[in-house]
């Protein structure tokens, strides 16, 4: 149990988890999980669209209507699924990465491990589980359980794969005013931590597409996509919108607990960016700080 850490500790700490326990979710963790998705509050984020999250309890990978949510060897011992549900577009996917993420960060918080999935389930078993309407689809799952205290091997070669213990350093992604000038932290000030978390963020592949201007007296931050050439397409969404919304979620999050108000607007930023592929998404805007 972790729920005495911070925010930010828990942040820090997350981490993918492939091996469960065998032991079952404890009542008072199903009770806690139950009533945080049927808690319409939770799933609308920072653009106010509404997504869904379901939760599917599994024996042996096999779920309580029968249903096998099979993940190719990958997830060893799950005891249940959270199902995202959403509709495939901009808006939507970002609030719903933001929404998904919160919720992993609670989970972490209380000792039960996550791990983000995209592209690499059976998104046809699920929707048998779980029958959609209005134009809804499934971007995403995570299994839970209590992690496994000792790795397995394949659990490392695959942080090894998709190098998520390797991130990028904030040269590569943040900037100061414009593209052309890093940021550096010791130029970050007071939001010095928020962006830290930004970077320390789960993405798909690891790819970090997130990229960060700040403005000159550090109270506005324009989020930027640096999106990679076809990553998605054969799933018929854009996978790094996601990424994207867990990146808002890492520094809003961060924001709250140092007690930062902020809130998202959608600006003309007014900045070059540096190829066709860097996209502007959304700008936080401090009403705390130099007011």
């Amino acid at each position: 149990m972790m729920t005495d850490s911070t925010l930010l500790d828990v942040m820090r700490m997350r981490k993918s988890i492939r091996s469960f326990q065998k032991q079952p979710l404890s009542s008072k963790h199903i009770d806690l999980i139950s009533q945080y998705i049927n808690n319409e509050e939770n799933l609308i984020g920072p653009f106010g669209e509404k997504g869904k999250i379901e939760l599917v309890s599994v024996t042996n990978n096999v779920s309580d209507k029968g249903i096998k949510l099979g993940t190719y060897g990958m997830i060893k011992n799950p005891q249940a699924y959270l199902v995202g549900i959403t509709e495939n577009n901009k808006q939507s996917l970002l609030d719903f990465g933001y929404v998904f993420q919160k919720l992993i960060l609670l989970l972490t918080q209380h000792g039960i491990g996550t791990c983000w999935m995209g592209g690499t389930f059976n998104r046809n078993s699920f929707e048998k589980e779980i029958p959609l309407i209005d134009k809804k689809f499934i971007p995403c799952i995570t299994p839970i359980g209590y992690p496994h205290e000792k790795q397995r091997v394949l659990d490392k070669a695959l942080r090894f794969a998709v190098k998520a213990d390797n991130k990028k350093p904030w040269d590569q992604l943040f900037f100061d005013e414009n593209f052309e000038t890093s940021l550096t932290d010791a130029k970050a000030e007071i939001i010095k931590i928020p962006i830290e978390m930004v970077r320390l963020g789960p993405s798909a592949s690891n790819k970090q597409p997130w990229r960060l201007v700040i403005n000159a007296n550090k109270t506005i931050c324009h989020f930027f996509i640096e999106q990679t050439p076809n990553y998605s397409t054969k799933l018929g969404y854009d996978m790094q919108l996601l990424d994207m919304g867990i990146a808002m979620c890492q520094f809003d999050s961060a924001c709250r607990e140092l007690g930062i108000d902020g809130q998202w607007k959608v600006v003309d930023p007014e900045i070059d960016t540096p190829n066709e592929l860097t996209k502007y998404i959304v700008s936080w805007k401090s009403t705390s700080l130099f007011s």
